[in-house]
């Protein structure tokens, strides 16, 4: 694919994010709860493991602690028995713990909604907060995982693996009202088709817009 105006790349991502509103029309977090705070839990869980072990996981857990004092003064030991098979649960618990504390002490127990607020919490990224600003504040956040990084190289929107820097990317690109939900959709598209490995590319509806399957041809895969 010839090399693109930084205005004939937002018309393909415009194409892009047409193509995979089509195909995936009930995108959206993957992540059950029911207010911000189950949210905030459920994606510090979800840190390398994924979102349906993160819902077995969280019922349980959300019918025994229920509010962010109720998080803050949970015992270590038994926290982590709740979201042991979550992984890397001994680090998670103590993100929990140590974020509910913050709200609890500064923020009157509730979630705050601002993405400066969001990353001071223990265990909360960038990634994180934008999941939480997105999904129960309404505004709208790029939200690099995984999938959407992976994608994010293969479509042309970047050439960085820094999240952070995927992230500014796709904000430069793609237009402010559907960051969320346009993440949501490359995850959707990351787990249906565009696999990290054996990419489903002939059942592709973004082929022709996507530079990725003519480097497989060339055996030169992307990330």
């Amino acid at each position: 694919m010839a090399r693109e105006t930084q205005t004939q790349l937002r018309a393909r991502a415009k194409k892009v994010f047409e193509r995979l509103s089509k195909a995936y029309p009930d995108a959206e977090c993957s992540l059950e709860h029911g207010d911000p705070l189950e949210l905030l839990v459920a994606t510090i869980l979800s840190a390398q493991c994924t979102d349906e072990r993160v819902n077995k996981t969280t019922p349980a857990l959300f019918k025994r602690f229920k509010t962010a004092k109720d998080f803050a003064t949970a015992p270590q030991k038994e926290l982590e028995k709740y979201i042991q098979s979550c992984g890397f649960y001994k680090n998670k618990a103590t993100n929990i713990i140590g974020a509910c504390k913050k709200i609890v002490d500064e923020h009157g127990g509730k979630v705050p909604g601002t993405l400066e607020e969001l990353v001071e919490l223990s265990g909360v990224g960038r990634k994180t907060a934008n999941v939480l600003l997105g999904t129960v504040f309404g505004v709208p956040g790029v939200v690099v995982d995984t999938h959407c990084g992976r994608l994010a190289r293969r479509l042309g929107f970047t050439k960085h693996e820094d999240p952070t820097k995927v992230e500014h990317d796709l904000m430069k690109v793609w237009p402010q009202e559907i960051w969320s939900l346009y993440s949501h959709l490359f995850v959707y598209h990351g787990r249906a088709v565009c696999f990290a490995r054996g990419p489903k590319c002939s059942a592709c509806p973004v082929r022709e817009l996507c530079p990725f399957p003519d480097s497989r041809e060339g055996n030169k895969i992307a990330k």
